[in-house]
């Protein structure tokens, strides 16, 4: 008799723990969409923040979808210089979970003020840029989520290092935590897969610094991009990808970055970025993205995973730089897990 009650009650407690549970998940899908009591609907999302510098006031892009008071998302380009515009694969998925997310077009970029000072293309002043994002879109350690792609995932890892305190998650989306290992990468293992024929004319290019040469980007996204950042026919890149790039501030890329996705080139001031050891002081739940296919290596980024001290690695195995697009059925899955593991406390690390 007495085990049967015992039996009852947990029973009964599951199902209240369950009804209460229940209402908080359909409150929050019930109002994902609903912009009425925020400041931001007459403009459907977007704000632009103002983002104080050495150099002055600017502002900067930013356009919120949905409402999840739990779970908001801050995505960080890459580039750097390109925009918010290679995250619009995540409308497809992340509305369908109510995972609140913001895009967000850093200074420079397309969509914010872009001045024309290089002194403000440094990791530590974007870093701070973030931050104030941060403040002025109200998110704090019970829903901070900061996801970096490539060059976001640099900023990400940046911010993190200083401001872990503000989060509850950190991604780093196919990016390695040291230039150099990338760009021996690039030089030792993705280059020498080429056309012989093909590598010796970029590398001949690269030689002469002849990087406005229309053979170079040519020869680069038809036999370089289309196998290591998305691996699709350039003819068949979805309109974001391709609208994207366009909408690059070459400025802000060739002064941090170099000339291409071929590895960090000339005296970008990336070059020599590495925070390897560093990494084993976060203690954020960290989600570090690898594909097989990338530009960068995957088996770094699984290092990155052990590295940290709650990491998870999450391998795409048709993936390239842009596996949200290339390998959408394994990216997205592991995005989205990782997110409401984190917010039902269930995250364990790899």
């Amino acid at each position: 008799m007495k085990l049967k009650v015992l039996i009852f009650a947990a029973i009964s407690m599951l199902l209240l723990s369950n009804c209460e549970q229940k209402p908080k998940e359909d409150s929050i899908k019930a109002n994902y969409l609903d912009f009425s009591k925020r400041d931001d609907q007459l403009t459907g999302g977007i704000k632009m923040i103002p983002i104080k510098t050495p150099k002055g006031t600017f502002k900067v892009w930013t356009k919120t979808v949905g409402n999840n008071p739990k779970i908001k998302v801050l995505l960080l380009h890459g580039g750097p210089g390109l925009t918010h515009e290679l995250y619009e694969a995540f409308d497809g998925y992340f509305p369908n979970e109510s995972i609140e997310y913001i895009y967000y077009d850093q200074l420079g970029s397309y969509y914010s003020d872009q001045p024309n000072d290089n002194s403000l293309w440094t990791n530590e002043r974007f870093v701070e840029e973030v931050e104030q994002v941060r403040i002025a879109l109200g998110l704090d350690s019970s829903n901070f989520y900061l996801m970096g792609q490539s060059w976001g995932g640099i900023l990400a890892m940046e911010y993190a290092l200083k401001y872990q305190k503000n989060l509850k998650g950190l991604i780093i989306s196919n990016m390695m935590a040291s230039a150099p290992e990338y760009n021996a990468y690039a030089k030792n293992v993705l280059a020498p897969q080429m056309d012989p024929k093909i590598l010796k004319q970029l590398q001949d290019m690269e030689k002469n610094n002849d990087f406005d040469n229309p053979k170079y980007s040519e020869l680069l996204f038809e036999y370089y991009y289309t196998e290591h950042v998305l691996r699709m026919p350039q003819a068949q890149w979805p309109e974001s990808i391709t609208r994207c790039f366009k909408h690059i501030n070459p400025n802000v890329y060739v002064y941090m970055q170099g000339h291409s996705e071929f590895g960090i080139t000339g005296n970008a001031t990336l070059k020599n970025w590495d925070i390897k050891d560093k990494l084993k002081t976060l203690t954020v739940p960290t989600l570090s993205i690898g594909s097989k296919y990338d530009t960068m290596d995957p088996e770094h980024m699984k290092w990155i995973a052990n590295e940290v001290q709650n990491g998870r690695f999450l391998f795409c195995p048709n993936g390239s730089h842009l596996s949200q697009y290339d390998d959408p059925k394994t990216y997205f899955p592991g995005v989205i897990k990782f997110l409401k593991d984190v917010d039902s406390g269930d995250f364990r690390k790899s």
